[in-house]
């Protein structure tokens, strides 16, 4: 019997949503989705208006997903240029929505004045009858075109409580203005709202202008990423120049990069030199320099050089597109405190119309006096202040500017959840190699005991291109980065586990170790056995150079402690988290990193599987842990750590298991993490508090509680006015973010 693995089969995928205006019509798509047969998560970002579906291709296709959607008044962009046809229609929804609140405020102007300084003018009631009408279902009939398609489906969200605050006001307005003496008692004015419903609408179209306008501040992270990518490319097609598109470019094709040009993806360079500013990917602000068989990745630029590149990376696949799909998923990822606050909004409409038709009623049975003035009264303000937008907004606003400013410092944040596990991290473990140290081995002393040595240089050179050795090829870069012009020799041979022989004018040249030395009878002194002996001690392989017998050179290789290593380790320890590091290594090797990094807690000698068992180790112990890795062993205790930090120059599952990803590889880097993780949870919090506190306070108010001892009701225009604030203030806040230095 065969099992079809396809029907386990599954993608993950962010659509862009039109058409959603508040966290509750948030909380309508994500249930839609959710309940969608073949649709194993759905997470709308409502900030991003995207939602990001986990779902089954052989059960369902994205055109079902959109159908579905759809069905309940909202659209979902299915399309590869969907962020392009998005971005589009928002604009010019922007434009409308622009125009439309210019136009309501200047209708709502006259209105205010008549309603507050001229109520007993004849035809008062009647000019603002025909504004408020303007203005409510031409200006703003986009509210109660969503209401009713909500209604259609049996739901509520914010347009409704819009749509029913301003309708009833303008409704009960107009009713007493076509028949004054219908509610009309002596000695009293004749109540009408035609100013509270203009109001209302209005302050509701300029909150969510500011709201759209600072929405797109928040993403403009992922904008400038986008930004990086090159549109054009110059292609070498056998042996003619030729200008293509960018999507045109397939691997293996030969890239011809100008002078001043963006690399428009991840290849190997062939042919030329130059210096490429690579500050976009990797944070370094210094250029760095480009040979053949060096990697160049797309959305770095080009200084003065020209050279050819084989592309092997295109598109999405590019270190670039990786990089900014990781920030599209994070942004259309949910922190844990997101999920909570989308429960409260989506029962938070049905509370607020009980609530609203609870004071009416309160008002109409157990009122004193003006009842008709109270109740209505009530009803607009409590319909009128209870947004939640902002509530919303509170958390996805402050997560896409922590995202956005953390692509900026060259932090990758790869899900939500690692932004609030990240301040409480007290334990940070890390891998020895590639992640405190570079990861190559490089020369650290080349000690020339020949006086003469620019005879012999080149000839080193020439033997150790030959060489197949990894210790070879870091004396090869050594030397050529002293502009050595290499020599070839003669009759070279490879000696296993000893090194290489060559002749070069009939002299015997020996590159190796000190086997190499005896079994040629090549003596060494005491002196120069000593020199060896405490290069050894600070592990590092020693190499030996000798001609016709005669010893001229000692050559020390080790793996280089990296740059802001010992910087970072200080840090974290000064600030009371313990910092333990991960080897493979002998204890020996690990001691002398530990002695270069300051670092305490040091265990040598582990299996990938071993550091994973010690990062559960210290998890029992109560310690929240924070693993730093670049390789494909590491990725076992990557996915056992709270908080997994992989480096940017690592492996791919390394990347692919971490929730944070390091792109220029430095260390100092996770301090810069960790606050602003902070950062953005203080945020999230204080955007909570402005969220709930406007209705906390206002809803009462509104409903007129305080009326019978204080004399207190809120009036319906300044209800609007509070609820388009609380918006701006939690947007306003999180923007705050940007501003940060961490």
């Amino acid at each position: 019997m065969q099992i079809d693995n396809r029907s386990n089969e599954l993608l993950k995928k962010v659509f862009p949503v039109e058409g959603m205006s508040c966290a509750s019509c948030a909380v309508s798509v994500e249930s839609m989705l959710n309940n969608t047969p073949g649709v194993v998560k759905a997470e709308v970002n409502f900030a991003a208006n995207s939602v990001a579906v986990e779902y089954n291709a052989h059960l369902i296709s994205p055109e079902v997903l959109k159908k579905s959607v759809q069905s309940i008044g909202y659209d979902l962009f299915i399309e590869d240029n969907a962020k392009e046809e998005q971005a589009e229609l928002q604009h010019l929804k922007y434009q409308q929505l622009k125009k439309n609140t210019i136009w309501a405020g200047i209708l709502t102007l006259p209105v205010v004045v008549i309603g507050m300084f001229f109520m007993h003018w004849p035809p008062g009631n009647w000019i603002m009858m025909v504004l408020t009408g303007i203005i409510l279902f031409v200006f703003g009939n986009q509210f109660f075109i969503n209401a009713f398609k909500q209604a259609k489906h049996g739901s509520a969200n914010m347009d409704t409580l819009v749509a029913l605050s301003s309708g009833i006001a303008f409704i009960f307005s107009a009713i007493n203005t076509f028949f004054p003496h219908l509610m009309h008692r002596p000695g009293q004015h004749t109540p009408i709202y035609f100013e509270s419903a203009a109001v209302v609408v209005t302050f509701i179209l300029l909150g969510r202008l500011l709201e759209e306008r600072s929405k797109s501040k928040t993403s403009s992270a992922i904008k400038k990423l986008m930004g990086l990518q090159a549109k054009t490319v110059t292609i070498d097609d056998n042996g003619t120049e030729r200008v293509v598109d960018i999507e045109n470019v397939h691997p293996n094709q030969i890239i011809i990069v100008k002078p001043g040009e963006k690399i428009a993806v991840d290849g190997t360079v062939i042919t030329g030199t130059s210096y490429v500013n690579e500050s976009s990917i990797t944070g370094e602000s210094v250029p760095v320099s480009k040979n053949q068989g060096d990697k160049v990745f797309a959305g770095t630029i080009n200084q003065q050089g020209s050279f050819k590149f084989k592309a092997e990376k295109i598109g999405k696949e590019t270190l670039l597109g990786q990089i900014i799909k990781h920030v599209e998923d994070t942004m259309g990822s949910k922190a844990p405190v997101q999920k909570l606050v989308d429960k409260i909004s989506g029962i938070f409409v049905p509370i607020v119309l009980l609530i609203a038709i609870t004071s009416f009623t309160a008002w109409m049975v157990l009122g004193t006096d003006d009842q008709w003035y109270h109740a209505i009264t009530a009803l607009v303000a409590v319909l009128a202040i209870a947004c939640p937008c902002a509530l919303g907004l509170a958390t996805p606003t402050a997560l896409m500017v922590g995202v956005g400013k953390g692509a900026e410092n060259g932090i990758l944040v790869k899900d939500a959840e690692s932004l609030e596990i990240a301040r409480k991290v007290n334990a940070v473990v890390l891998d020895k190699t590639g992640t405190i140290t570079q990861g190559t081995p490089t020369v650290t002393d080349f000690i020339w005991l020949e006086k003469d040595f620019e005879k012999y240089a080149p000839l080193i050179l020439g033997i150790e291109q030959r060489s197949e050795h990894p210790l070879g090829q870091s004396i090869v870069s050594y030397l050529k980065s002293q502009e050595i012009i290499s020599t070839e020799p003669t009759d070279f041979e490879n000696i296993s586990g000893k090194g290489l022989k060559a002749k070069f004018d009939n002299k015997v040249i020996l590159v190796g170790n000190r086997a190499l030395l005896q079994a040629f009878n090549a003596p060494l002194s005491e002196d120069i056995a000593h020199q060896a002996h405490q290069l050894q001690q600070q592990t590092k392989t020693v190499s030996f150079i000798a001609v016709d017998q005669e010893l001229i050179a000692i050559i020390a290789i080790a793996d280089k402690i990296k740059a802001g290593s010992k910087e970072a380790i200080n840090e974290l320890q000064s600030a009371g988290i313990e910092v333990y590091m991960l080897t493979g290594d002998t204890f020996e090797t690990a001691q002398a990193v530990a002695q270069q990094t300051g670092i305490t807690h040091i265990i040598a000698g582990l299996l990938p599987t071993d550091k994973a068992a010690f990062v559960k180790q210290l998890q029992k112990e109560g310690k929240v842990v924070a693993m730093s890795g670049d390789g494909i062993n590491d990725s076992p205790a990557l996915a056992q750590a709270d908080l997994s930090i992989a480096m940017g120059k690592g492996s791919d599952i390394a990347m692919d298991v971490a929730k944070m990803t390091l792109t220029s590889s430095d260390l100092r880097q996770i301090p810069k993490a960790l606050r602003l993780s902070s950062f953005t949870v203080k945020t999230i919090r204080q955007n909570l508090f402005w969220a709930f506190i406007y209705n906390l306070i206002g809803i009462p108010l509104a409903a007129g509680l305080f009326y019978p001892i204080f004399g207190w009701q809120l009036n319906p225009m300044f209800a609007g006015a509070a609820m388009a604030l609380s918006s701006v203030s939690v947007v306003t806040n999180s923007l705050r973010l940007q501003r940060k230095k961490i």
